[in-house]
């Protein structure tokens, strides 16, 4: 398998395990969380124009709403940028805080950011947020290690500015007997 195979089938096996580990620790975790991440407090949400329009049950087209927002006159928890849109501070409309679930849930209508948070694969390692209280990092390396196998050893690494993102990388250990790649240096005869 040349190395750009073997790079993306070990990114596929990584969205894989932050996927399982996803369903099985996080999502049971989200009915009973302290601070909801669809509360939108700590977090920005990234729209399409299709859920900004769905989810505030908007009835005008997408200039004219973007006319009122540029003007002041939109939802204030909502931001236009890079043809996309950014909301913050306010729930997101899609979630029912009585009965505390996403109505949008299990839908193509769901934001993709609200798929992977807190825990995806980016670039062949996979990124937590720790913001989300579901997600405990000695759990996730071991779970990660387990599903990758013993070949691979998990090292992770928090961002310097953002302390609660956590990148974990995967290395390949370097089985017995298997040569570094590097020459010895030369004896010197005299």
């Amino acid at each position: 398998m040349s190395p750009g195979n073997i790079r993306r089938h070990l990114a596929s096996e990584l969205a894989a395990a932050a996927d399982a580990y996803q369903v099985a620790e996080v999502i049971p975790h989200c009915p009973e969380c302290s601070k909801p991440c669809c509360r939108l407090d700590p977090l920005v949400l990234e729209l399409e124009w299709k859920q900004i329009k769905s989810f505030w049950r908007l009835d005008e087209s997408r200039p004219a709403f973007d006319r009122r927002l540029a003007s002041g006159q939109g939802p204030e928890e909502i931001r236009a940028g890079n043809g996309l849109y950014y909301v913050h501070g306010k729930p997101c409309p899609a979630y029912d805080q009585a009965g505390r679930s996403c109505q949008v849930y299990g839908q193509a209508l769901k934001p993709v950011g609200c798929s992977d948070f807190p825990v995806y694969e980016n670039e062949g390692a996979v990124i937590a947020d720790l913001r989300c209280e579901a997600v405990d990092r000695a759990a996730l390396t071991a779970w990660m290690a387990r599903a990758l196998g013993p070949e691979f050893r998990i090292v992770d690494s928090a961002d310097e500015e953002f302390p609660f993102l956590v990148t974990l990388s995967v290395k390949r250990k370097k089985l017995p007997g298997e040569r570094t790649g590097k020459t010895p240096a030369k004896t010197r005869r005299t």
